[in-house]
């Protein structure tokens, strides 16, 4: 399609009259289809809802076709209304738009949907089985033309998918204020997102989907990468190499777990990833993030033994379930050094997970059509799990939870997980044992940018002067991070012979908040002066010291009670939004669960003026040291230590810092 057509199709949004029907594309992955949650009242409304966004004239049409969309997938997608133009992220300029700010959420919008980048994109889901952008291709249209028309005086507000509309605002204001799944709390059940996604009226926008941050699998390498490499560090013995010959087994090779292979080969690993969806195998062989594909079981036991002998650097995907895979090296006695999980459990239900002894095939039929047994299904293979990781573990291997649900739901189906207390799990999370202390405390954490002319020279460019920064920064800091820094120093540089980017021209690394705002404020300039030729987007995954509160994953090592609290990622949203940030967004549910965790995030445009330069020094600033401070609160050592260097760096900062409680005066009060 010619690049006019393309603005032309853009501006037009719903389209007034129906374009033809879309055959549905077996050669793309699809999502499973959902379970019949509804009632035949409910069926009814869903249908309603749908037809909102067109004219009565199509109605008798389209209700017969979303009536059998429902009965079919579980959902009202609106196929028909597929867009026929490649779904990239294109150039900024191409978009048609009246505020730059605008034509880069479009790049955004479409880089999640991007086929080479989402999940299931002809159901416009990014990652993790239900990370949404959209819940249809009415609100995909819609939105993309209001962001067409707007203009830097005006913010479109988004329900959940649904573009609510455009409001009068000022040039400082949110372009975009994005809030996903944000239901009442007790009304947070797995059912309940089924039952509402199902309506129309809610959606999971996961971390990044719903928030139109999502930069593909690299973002999760780096963070895999960096968490892989500690945790072979922390139980690796005095004077020997912790990486060679180590084996790390793990699961998932989709949207975000299909990183995992590429992060084992960067530590020098040797690795086996199972994953019973083949189609999503061959795609992570195909794209270079695994080495070999392996699907008989004796097979893999005897190249693993060559590998870790040879101590080779290897990636092996399994084509099958990783329960038989932690049986069979249980049988076999391959030692296993490290082992985790990265099946989607947050959605354990509706295709998060597949449980042994069942085809892919036969389990998204039983999911749909005998949904109690399905549960019984996952909870017997969550059961077998976990029990053939604790043979392993009594052997010397170091599992870890990767914020996944695996540990909380294996709990629930009554797996022998729990630690001797009965309250917390007898696995670490990775942030309680890794991330947390080493990075988060610290103000670590996933930054990530994107550049919007999509040249691979401006990437380039910026690679060159976030090195120079973190290298000019390592000069001047505390040895206390002096590790960290020298990771991401190694990563950055090592980043383009990986062949890291998928969709959009796009880079992470972890950054603390001087970090962060050098690397963004020499951007700026960089953008200015030609250097760099167009602006360049900043963002983070919501994974963060700041954006999220999660019990089980992101606040696991917040031990004065609060971890169960929200006040971090909402205070983060809200200070973001007015501090300069070019969308926000706030969101129910994430990598570990609907109704299991709150995380925001925001997205903000560089464009080389001395507004970009005034707001993205406030903004990051504030952006980490919230939740510095909350975990200095919680009396996190890191955390003390780095809120007050900050203060020291900025008078008009001050944070109400903890009295250590010592002599054990709370003994035997109660």
């Amino acid at each position: 399609m010619e690049l006019n057509e393309f603005r032309k199709a853009v501006l037009a949004g719903i389209p007034d009259e129906l374009p033809l029907p879309k055959r549905y594309d077996k050669s793309v992955s699809h999502a499973p289809r959902r379970k019949d949650i509804l009632t035949q009242k409910e069926k009814q409304l869903a249908v309603e809802n749908a037809l909102r966004y067109f004219q009565p004239k199509h109605h008798e049409v389209l209700a017969k076709e979303f009536a059998e969309e429902l009965k079919t997938y579980g959902r009202i997608y609106m196929y028909r209304f597929r867009p026929d133009y490649k779904i990239e992220a294109r150039p900024v300029d191409h978009y048609p738009h009246k505020s730059k700010q605008a034509a880069a959420i479009m790049l955004m919008i479409q880089n999640n949907l991007d086929y080479a980048v989402a999940q299931h994109p002809h159901e416009l889901i990014t990652y993790g089985g239900n990370g949404a952008v959209f819940q249809n291709w009415a609100q995909y249209l819609l939105t993309m033309q209001y962001l067409a028309t707007m203009t830097d005086e005006q913010t479109l507000v988004m329900y959940s998918g649904h573009p609510m509309g455009l409001f009068p605002s000022h040039k400082d204001a949110p372009r975009v204020v994005v809030t996903n799944g944000m239901v009442i709390p007790n009304y947070s059940s797995q059912d309940d997102w089924e039952r509402m996604n199902a309506l129309g009226v809610s959606q999971y926008g996961q971390m990044t989907a719903g928030s139109y941050m999502y930069i593909g699998p690299q973002g999760i390498v780096h963070g895999t990468t960096i968490t892989v490499m500690n945790a072979a560090r922390k139980i690796a013995k005095a004077g020997e190499d912790p990486f060679a010959g180590k084996l790390f087994v793990t699961s998932g090779l989709g949207g975000m777990s299909g990183a995992q292979p590429k992060a084992a080969n960067i530590a020098g690993l040797v690795s086996v990833t199972a994953e019973v969806n083949q189609s999503a195998t061959l795609k992570r062989h195909g794209q270079g993030w695994v080495d070999e594909v392996i699907s008989d079981q004796d097979e893999l036991v005897n190249r693993v033994k060559k590998a870790k002998a040879a101590k080779e650097t290897v990636s092996i995907a399994y084509d099958g379930n990783i329960v038989d895979v932690w049986e069979k090296f249980d049988e076999e006695q391959i030692h296993v050094d490290m082992g985790s999980d990265q099946t989607s459990l947050h959605n354990p239900w509706a295709g998060g997970y597949y449980p042994a002894g069942l085809t892919y095939e036969a389990a998204n039929s039983m999911m749909a059509e005998e949904p109690e047994l399905f549960k019984e299904k996952v909870r017997e293979s969550l059961r077998r799990q976990a029990a053939a990781i604790n043979k392993h573990t009594a052997r010397g291997t170091y599992f870890f939870d990767y914020g996944n649900a695996f540990l909380l739901e294996a709990s629930r189906a009554g797996a022998d997980v729990m630690a001797p207390d009965g309250v917390s799990f007898r696995y670490p999370s990775y942030v309680q044992d890794i991330m947390g202390p080493l990075f988060f405390d610290y103000g670590f954490g996933p930054f990530r940018w994107v550049c919007t002319s999509g040249d691979p020279k401006d990437l380039e460019m910026t690679d060159s002067i976030a090195t120079t920064v973190l290298e000019n920064l390592m000069k001047v800091s505390p040895e206390t991070i002096q590790g960290q820094m020298a990771d991401n120093v190694k990563w950055i540089k090592g980043a383009r012979e990986n062949r890291l980017v998928v969709g959009s021209q796009a880079r992470i690394l972890y950054a603390d908040a001087d970090g962060r705002i050098q690397i963004a404020s020499a951007f700026n300039k960089a953008i200015g002066d030609g250097r760099i030729s167009a602006p360049v987007v900043l963002g983070r995954d919501h994974h963060d010291v700041s954006g999220t509160d999660s019990p089980f994953r992101e606040t696991s090592n917040i031990y004065d009670g609060s971890a169960f609290t929200a006040d971090m990622a909402i205070q983060n949203v809200i200070g973001d939004a007015f501090r300069g940030a070019t969308w926000v967004s706030i969101h129910n549910g994430g990598g570990v669960g609907w109704g299991e965790v709150i995380n925001g995030g925001f997205g903000m445009l560089l464009d080389g003026s001395d507004d970009a330069e005034r707001r993205l020094k406030s903004m990051l600033f504030w952006d980490v040291n919230n939740g510095i401070s909350r975990r200095g609160w919680a009396r996190n050592e890191g955390a003390i230590f780095a809120i007050k260097r900050a203060m020291e760096n900025n008078p008009g900062l001050k944070v109400t810092l903890p009295n250590k409680v010592a002599g054990g005066f709370t003994e035997g009060l109660f």
